[in-house]
């Protein structure tokens, strides 16, 4: 990967990012190219760029100085494009399958140009379509299960470790995670978004000091606990996919942090498509999940026993500790997701694209029942047919 620094930041167009395809060699001379901006999140410009005979095309990215679905009321760091190219360059270097490749970067203008994936699919958007990739759950569990055992205390040196947590320094991104999935939901602020009629909802989870309790806790194990490298970001919506090919994209939040958050994040959005379906259709989803932890735990236990630096992994109990912690803080994690999706500032398709407005409402009241026993009860939850349980209860 080239990294390089260029002029001053400007956003790109779409003839701008033909000109620097071309100026990089990425396409043969001549080439009739077709670009299209097709970014649909909130932090981003996105470029795809095709040779219309051949079909072969790239991504560029381009960080914007703002949030998209605000706007420039809330600036951001163009910093985070550094931090996503040199995240998804580190994780490439344990789990190179499952991120697209990274051809050029430029820090200055915060531009990342990378490998095509439109022979995928986001996975959110083919769950809804009810789609089922089989392999998604244990490629996931393989990218986390790795991801964070060699970032770990365990999987390098402790030094080494403190100098790559130091360049995944990311406190403008990790301050919208604390606001926006910690944070606001829980309380009456401007940024929530959610229909009238959740309004007596919403205002209970307000006034409900146990649930504040708990929702603080998790909120302290993401501030100040530097566990491993963390995707930070890790939903359905941020994962390229196939029936046999996963590609996990966007870690543009990345920081160092507790173990099971991005698992929490992954479980969430499971849940969140499972609440959108009828009830006998879920059942992909609670597989899904159940492969997920289960391959996190084998693979990273393998790992442990084979490959740690610690003197300390050698004894009996402290893996099974750390594992069992992991599974708790993604499960109240999980319940902080779920909550925040269904009534803070950025929703989900699964939910929101429901079409009847009672079946919609009757869901997201659900949702939030779910996420608020998913924080308060994380610690008696003792595998993942717990989520079974616990959205079984919470259906009224």
């Amino acid at each position: 990967m080239t990294t390089v620094q260029t002029s001053v930041y400007e956003p790109l167009t779409e003839p701008k990012a033909v000109s620097l395809a071309v100026r990089l060699g990425l396409f043969r001379d001549g080439a009739p190219l077709l670009c299209r901006e097709i970014g649909d999140g909130n932090l981003n410009l996105v470029f795809h760029i095709v040779d219309q005979e051949t079909k072969q095309g790239v991504i560029i990215k381009q960080a914007l100085p703002y949030a998209k679905v605000v706007g420039e009321s809330w600036p951001l760091t163009l910093k985070r494009a550094v931090i996503e190219s040199n995240a998804l360059r580190t994780f490439a270097s344990y789990v190179p399958q499952y991120v697209p490749k990274v051809y050029y970067s430029d820090e200055s203008l915060a531009i990342t140009v990378m490998e095509d994936l439109s022979r995928l699919q986001i996975a959110r958007k083919g769950l809804i379509e009810g789609k089922t990739y089989p392999l998604l759950s244990q490629h996931i569990g393989e990218f986390v299960a790795k991801t964070a055992f060699y970032t770990s205390d365990f999987g390098m040196n402790q030094q080494e470790k403190k100098k790559l947590a130091q360049s995944f320094v990311n406190p403008e991104l990790c301050k919208i995670t604390e606001d926006l999935v910690f944070t606001d939901p829980f309380f009456d602020h401007e940024t929530n978004n959610f229909e009238d009629e959740l309004r007596p909802d919403v205002e209970a989870l307000w006034r409900d000091d146990r649930l504040h309790l708990e929702a603080a806790k998790l909120k302290r194990k993401f501030l100040t606990e530097a566990d491993v490298l963390l995707h930070g970001d890790l939903h359905t919506g941020s994962i390229f996919v196939s029936a046999d090919e996963t590609k996990v994209i966007d870690p543009e939040f990345a920081f160092y942090g507790p173990i099971g958050f991005d698992l929490g994040q992954f479980f969430a959005n499971l849940l969140l498509n499972a609440l959108s379906r009828p009830e006998l259709e879920r059942q992909p989803l609670f597989d899904h999940i159940d492969r997920t932890w289960d391959v996190f735990a084998s693979v990273f236990s393998t790992l442990w026993r084979t490959e740690s630096v610690e003197t300390y992994a050698a004894t009996p109990g402290l893996l099974e500790d750390v594992l069992r912690h992991a599974f708790i803080d993604a499960v109240g994690f999980a319940g902080c997701e779920v909550i925040r999706r269904t009534i803070g500032l950025a929703h989900v398709a699964d939910l929101d694209g429901i079409e009847h407005k009672d079946e919609r409402l009757v869901a997201k009241r659900h949702a939030l029942r779910l996420g608020r026993r998913l924080i308060i009860e994380r610690a008696e939850l003792t595998g993942t047919d717990g989520f079974r349980r616990l959205l079984a209860e919470t259906k009224q």
